[in-house]
């Protein structure tokens, strides 16, 4: 079997999509072809994985123009597995010439699908889903066994390596004594916990945890990660601000390695998910329902009110108070949960 499977955009969902590859790898076996189909910097999430044979990416610029479609009909393939819902990779899928398409029937995409699937729905409206068991549903449609919805990720010689070198420039302890905070993502400001609050969670964690910090960061949040460390205050507390590249390989290994992350409901927290380590996420705009790890190591706190989830990129009453009302206190009482619980579970690879 020739088998494409065309992965989302969002690095977070990329993570929650690794059941179904695991799920289509067997499916396909090993004589068999499996071939991914995704944007250059899903590439970078997916790197050391054991699933894929083939990789084919693409841009905005050219993915319904001659390279792309060239390469995917010169794969051959026997059925196109849609993980994104848009029109777009429906088109993709079926210029590739793939005889079976399988995916969602949303956006007006129905008739470019062989094999449509439904969101549950109550009446009108749409019942939330896990898009973990979403994604694993479409696996099932193809006819895949079941598989444990448990996330993995690898990293390759060269991230470790980049964490090595971190490690080393940083002094950070060995033996997982490094706290990571994310604190960023691409969706918005409107998910952000304030940056004092961060800081102010470091002191607490360096202090009276005697571990250290370290503040991840991408590109557009080098300030913020420096912020961070500046009221912080203490040499136990750094950052990766000051990296000349900030590849997601790096970002993987440094959190494959810590003792447990404290995030925002953003793309790395399932990087700590996928690599066995307790995580506490703050959730503000979005809803825990939707991106539900079925993770017995992650905690997800949100305040739950009348205004959330709305949703939205930035707050629309501009209050924030789904994150602000978010206290230090209450996000340090979890973290010293987790911390004590680390004790007593098995280290991570």
């Amino acid at each position: 079997m020739q088998l494409g499977i065309f992965l989302p955009n969002w690095i977070g969902d990329v993570a929650m999509a690794t059941p179904t590859l695991r799920a289509v790898r067997k499916h396909v076996g090993p004589d068999g072809k499996l071939i991914g189909v995704m944007r250059p910097y899903v590439a970078e999430v997916l790197a050391g994985n054991p699933w894929l044979d083939q990789t084919i990416t693409y841009g905005k610029e050219n993915s319904v123009t001659g390279g792309v479609i060239r390469e995917l009909r010169d794969a051959q393939l026997d059925a196109a597995l849609l993980l994104p819902n848009s029109m777009r990779i429906a088109w993709m899928a079926r210029r590739s010439g793939a005889r079976q398409r399988i995916g969602y029937a949303r956006d007006g995409r129905s008739w470019l699908l062989t094999t449509k699937l439904y969101d549950p729905r109550e009446g009108w409206r749409r019942v939330p889903l896990p898009q973990i068991d979403s994604y694993l549903n479409l696996a099932y449609a193809l006819g895949c066994s079941w598989e444990s919805p448990r996330l993995e990720l690898h990293t390759s010689p060269a991230d470790e390596a980049l964490a090595d070198d971190v490690w080393q420039r940083l002094g950070l302890p060995e033996e997982r004594r490094v706290v990571v905070f994310n604190t960023g993502g691409a969706f918005g400001a409107a998910k952000d916990w304030p940056l004092e609050y961060f800081a102010e969670l470091a002191q607490s964690i360096v202090r009276e945890q005697d571990l250290h910090v370290l503040v991840n960061c991408g590109p557009q949040e080098r300030e913020v990660a420096r912020a961070i460390v500046r009221q912080a205050d203490d040499p136990r507390v750094t950052s990766l601000a000051e990296e000349a590249q900030l590849p997601i390989g790096l970002t993987k290994a440094c959190i494959r390695r810590a003792r447990m992350l404290v995030t925002t409901d953003s793309g790395p927290r399932f990087f700590g998910v996928a690599f066995g380590i307790p995580v506490v996420t703050l959730f503000g705009p979005t809803s825990t329902r939707w991106t539900q790890t079925h993770y017995d190591r992650e905690i997800s706190l949100s305040m739950r009110l009348d205004c959330q989830p709305c949703m939205q990129r930035t707050c629309p009453l501009v209050h924030h108070r789904c994150m602000r009302e978010l206290s230090v206190g209450m996000v340090y009482a979890e973290v010293t949960k987790q911390l004590a619980a680390a004790e007593t579970y098995p280290q991570a690879a």
